[in-house]
């Protein structure tokens, strides 16, 4: 079975802190898919760092949602710089009010998540799931995930201490978002 992980703020949406409502469905659910860095040029663009596997997605955004109270804005524009993306929202027509939205984070509505291919997951699929090992024990729950080089790491809450589960397919056996469990082979040296 081939685990592959996207987005978990898309990495959680795509990981954890984006979502922001507790309910088990992705209504009311919103995803962080960037974060403002800083007004660019004179006319209200705004440069934000990308938080999300598929920056293509800015290109076809009508709405983004802004800061802590995820403000609606309309994008007029939108085009990728390196690790970035270049936004031109309505309502945002010079470098003061650009300036103003530094920090805020850009989320979209879960429910427009880019769909993914058959076992990937986002980050916010996994964290939360219990993990049981392949001999029938509970290790607990998955708090984080980590995004290494290689692979995703799993964080789990083992006790007093934390167990960190590579994401590889030797270790994850199998993911059950709907029944919120994760089934897991521990090798030698994990616990």
């Amino acid at each position: 079975m081939s685990i592959r992980l996207r987005d978990g703020k898309e990495r959680i949406d795509e990981a954890s802190s984006t979502i922001r409502s507790s309910q088990s469905d992705d209504s009311g659910r919103f995803l962080l898919v960037g974060q403002v860095m800083g007004p660019v040029g004179l006319f209200g663009e705004i440069r934000a760092h990308l938080l999300t596997d598929f920056p293509d997605r800015f290109a076809q955004l009508i709405e983004i949602h802004v800061g802590d109270n995820l403000r609606p804005y309309g994008v007029q524009s939108a085009r990728i710089d390196g690790e970035s993306v270049v936004l031109k929202l309505r309502g945002v027509d010079d470098a003061k009010a650009a300036l103003a939205l530094r920090g805020a984070e850009l989320a979209i509505p879960a429910s427009r998540a880019v769909e993914l291919p058959p076992d990937s997951y986002f980050w916010h699929q996994i964290i939360g799931l219990d993990v049981w090992t392949d001999d029938g024990r509970l290790l607990g729950k998955v708090s984080e995930v980590l995004r290494t080089g290689s692979n995703d790491v799993y964080v789990v809450g083992h006790g007093q201490r934390e167990l960190l589960l590579p994401a590889i397919e030797d270790v994850i056996l199998n993911v059950d978002v709907d029944r919120k469990r994760l089934l897991v082979h521990l090798l030698p040296g994990i616990e």
